[in-house]
């Protein structure tokens, strides 16, 4: 009698003690690409621009990164280095001309799976190979179309009538009201604006009543005070940008309805423009302002998208125990040096916007000034759901930031590579280190290798290289002590494989240059 007693008294205590363990945290990551921090009203630039009022309900319920910076420029080797925490050189996924991901390497979603996780992803895959990891996935081939869109759902082919953000937004709403309710979970709703061409919701046509948009400071940029590469690149708004990229050619995908109201808003304005025949600086200013009205008008649609994904979690109770983050796979020019695209190291292209909120973890209206990274970002949820980070991991789990207590031993100087070479923007290869205030880079694997540095204490927009100032000479040194030993501890290797520059490669890795100069690939990426 006394034994079964005992029993009982144990298996009590043990029922107590299970229901006393907290439950892991759900995390809904939101992602998208080419969203640039410059147009979140919640940073300070984008109140000029667009208000984003549910994506600024994550940075009011906890915390706003204003330096998190990715480790490679480009849409796929991002999504790539935040699945695995793996720097390029190691995930495999350089470039997005001729990368493939390898699904069968260790991934956080797969982690997570395996701690008892249920997972999803919904929308913008952008790796070629299949998802691994995840319950269920539903998925847009390559970079996808915004408008009725071919998708993947478990490998099986789809075609998907609608706006193609209002689609992944629904895809996902579907799978959390079907999910396994007894598991916590991880949901990517992945979206593809405001990537190229930046084709808006019909109900977005007018929304801003053509309204004339600030210019940068930058938008006519001569690129004097810096070398070769700033120079000699092609993603300007002046020469770069194609006719479907400012509307003058319709998006693909379209039926005649669709077509029908896409004319009605563009043609008139089209008409005025093909009138004017602008050249010159009115040119770029006419291109610029449609860029912004349809760049914005994508973002608009992402907003609200995030707004239901909110107001689900809070009408289901869920939102008291969810990891919640928007993020974007780069930064993205908005006019600056009269760019467009990404890429580079520097802020613009480098830095991505990161929104995260977690009850009772985070304090609401924080702004934080580390130096985070993409990096840092499958470390950081397998932490908060109580899971052993993988040692080959590069990053650095973020969760005592979320708590407001930086590490004292946190990064203060951050490594970055970019490889894909010659196209499709002419971005040279480089590769530098990231400090609070510093960016020393190397161009290299073209053979007109050259380095730069820039002060972003005295030249916030970095429009001039002081590596040949003397008086950064301690500076330089330091910096160039800093890059070496990062390049070690991330085993990054000297010798550069020719197909991690792209299709065509760059010479042979080491600098010297292709025997025979390759034709410009115009394609919009």
């Amino acid at each position: 009698m006394k034994s079964l007693l005992a029993l009982g008294g144990a298996l009590f205590a043990a029922s107590v003690a299970l229901a006393a363990t907290p439950r892991p945290p759900n995390i809904v990551f939101i992602f998208s690409d080419d969203h640039a921090y410059q147009a979140i009203s919640a940073y300070g630039e984008g109140r000029k621009l667009l208000p984003t009022p549910n994506i600024d309900r994550i940075a009011k319920a906890g915390v706003r990164f204003d330096r998190c910076m990715v480790t490679n420029s480009i849409c796929g080797p991002s999504r790539a280095t935040i699945l695995t925490g793996k720097y390029s050189h190691l995930n495999g996924f350089p470039n997005n001309s001729n990368s493939t991901f390898d699904g069968s390497q260790v991934t956080f979603p797969k982690l997570l799976q395996k701690a008892g996780y249920q997972t999803a992803i919904v929308g913008k895959w952008h790796l070629v190979s299949e998802p691994t990891g995840f319950d269920f996935w539903q998925i847009l081939p390559g970079q996808g179309v915004y408008y009725n869109p071919p998708m993947l759902k478990m490998g099986e082919r789809i075609q998907v009538q609608g706006y193609t953000t209002d689609i992944i937004t629904d895809v996902s709403l579907d799978w959390l009201k079907i999910r396994d309710k007894s598991k916590p979970f991880l949901l990517m709703a992945q979206h593809k604006a405001p990537h190229r061409e930046w084709s808006p919701a019909l109900r977005h046509l007018n929304f801003d009543r053509d309204r004339v948009y600030p210019e940068p400071p930058t938008l006519f940029d001569d690129y004097s005070g810096r070398g070769l590469a700033e120079h000699d690149q092609d993603m300007t708004i002046a020469k770069t940008m194609n006719d479907r990229d400012v509307k003058l050619t319709p998006p693909p995908g379209m039926n005649p309805d669709q077509r029908k109201q896409w004319d009605a808003y563009y043609e008139p304005r089209n008409a005025k423009y093909r009138a004017a025949n602008l050249q010159g600086k009115d040119l770029v200013r006419w291109r610029y302002q449609r860029y912004m009205h349809d760049y914005l008008a994508t973002i608009k649609a992402v907003d609200e998208s995030v707004g239901r994904i909110l107001d689900y979690l809070e009408k289901e109770g869920l939102i008291d125990n969810t990891i919640i983050v928007y993020a974007a796979d780069q930064g993205f020019y908005l006019g600056e040096h009269g760019w467009f695209d990404k890429r580079w190291i520097f802020e613009e292209s480098l830095r991505t916007p990161l929104l995260v909120s977690w009850k009772g973890v985070t304090k609401p209206g924080t702004v934080n000034r580390d130096l985070v990274s993409n990096l840092d970002f499958g470390e950081t949820f397998l932490d908060a759901a109580g899971v052993q980070i993988p040692a080959e991991m590069q990053g650095r789990s973020v969760v005592p930031i979320l708590r407001g207590r930086t590490p004292a031993d946190w990064r203060k100087a951050f490594y970055y590579q970019y490889y894909e070479w010659p196209t499709p923007h002419r971005v040279r290869p480089h590769y530098g280190v990231v400090t609070d205030r510093y960016k020393l880079v190397r161009f290299y694997g073209t053979g007109e290798d050259y380095w730069e540095l820039f002060d972003r204490e005295k030249d916030p927009l970095e429009l001039k290289s002081v590596y040949n100032d003397a008086a950064y000479a301690s500076t330089k040194a330091q910096l160039e002590k800093d890059l070496v030993r990062l390049r070690q501890e991330l085993k990054v290797p000297e010798q550069i494989p020719p197909e991690w520059f792209g299709r065509r490669g760059a010479g042979d890795g080491t600098g010297a240059p292709k025997k025979q100069k390759q034709k410009q690939d115009k394609k919009a990426e």
